[in-house]
């Protein structure tokens, strides 16, 4: 089981085809499981991986979970130890977390360690949302931000300006007052390093949500507007 597996290098995916062909010739069963952010399907299906591919016996796309199922982590566990929610405050949970998996662990820890009775309320989820938000800003969107060129912060940051998304490859070439071509190669190097995906041809997405929310946090005003300033 291989997590993060975008980030692999070529010469990996390389080895893993190999060994899969060498299991296969020996009468041996050897399964892989690539777990990745979306673009790792579309790297699956470049042509240097036919043979790779043709391994693979099933994928599929693991999004957000339904509120259903975000009600669910969250309640179920709390009622296991006696502990409700207000439906107001599972409700609020689930808008502010998107139904993103980390982000329900997170909400879930800091209303836990908020709240001082049961039902847990309103009240304490906006309290708990105060420090969840702080602590991933902290230690996951940040990580994530210093691992990026001014040019593609200016570019994220160009996307949070246009709201959640998907946006448009133009739309946001527009708000950098750049030509759409000209942006390619910063757009493709976020798709590498898991920042953003295309959802659909000529679309550009987080990919992750709350990001937008961080990048104008992260980068106030509208200095980002004018690099040389």
């Amino acid at each position: 089981i291989i997590d993060e597996a975008q980030n692999l290098a070529p010469e990996v995916i390389e080895e893993l085809r190999v060994l899969t062909n060498f299991q296969s010739g020996k009468n041996a069963m050897l399964q892989v499981f690539l777990i990745g952010q979306p673009e790792l399907r579309t790297q699956l299906q470049a042509k240097s991986m036919d043979q790779l591919r043709q391994r693979v016996t099933a994928s599929c796309h693991l999004g957000p979970l339904d509120p259903a199922a975000s009600r669910e982590a969250i309640a179920l566990p709390a009622a296991q130890q006696r502990v409700a929610f207000e439906p107001a405050a599972l409700e609020r949970i689930v808008a502010e977390t998107q139904g993103y998996p980390y982000f329900l662990q997170e909400w879930g820890k800091h209303v836990w360690d908020v709240a001082s009775a049961s039902p847990i309320t309103l009240h304490d989820v906006e309290q708990a949302a105060v420090l969840a938000t702080a602590a991933l800003d902290e230690s996951f969107f940040r990580v994530r931000f210093d691992r990026l060129t001014p040019t593609e912060k200016r570019y994220l940051r160009a996307m949070a300006e246009l709201g959640p998304g998907p946006h448009r490859s133009g739309d946001i070439a527009d708000m950098l007052a750049r030509k759409v071509t000209a942006l390619a190669p910063t757009r493709n190097q976020l798709i590498g390093k898991g920042m953003v995906w295309s959802p659909n041809h000529g679309d550009t997405a987080f990919t992750v949500p709350m990001f937008d929310a961080f990048m104008k946090r992260i980068m106030a005003g509208d200095d980002w507007r004018h690099p040389d300033s």
